[in-house]
């Protein structure tokens, strides 16, 4: 399975990322690549629970990108 991941840069050090799709998988690092292990990591235990307690396994559905363009005047 594929999903979408979010990285950002964390407020006072870090990184911070989540999955959207998997409503609540959160993780962090110190490092992108820490962070990255982490959020894998806790995705695939997420995944693990909801088979195990019997419940769908979300899949991304409507992803769409935009992009902008802003000019300042």
């Amino acid at each position: 399975m594929k999903y979408t991941i979010i990285i950002e840069k964390g407020r006072e050090s870090g990184y911070v990322v989540y999955a959207p799709a998997l409503k609540g998988c959160v993780s962090q690092g110190k490092t992108r690549e820490e962070a990255l292990k982490n959020i894998r990591e806790a995705m695939e235990l997420y995944i693990e629970a909801l088979i195990e307690d019997g419940l769908p396994v979300p899949t991304e559905v409507g992803k769409d990108t935009v992009e902008l363009e802003v000019v300042a005047k």
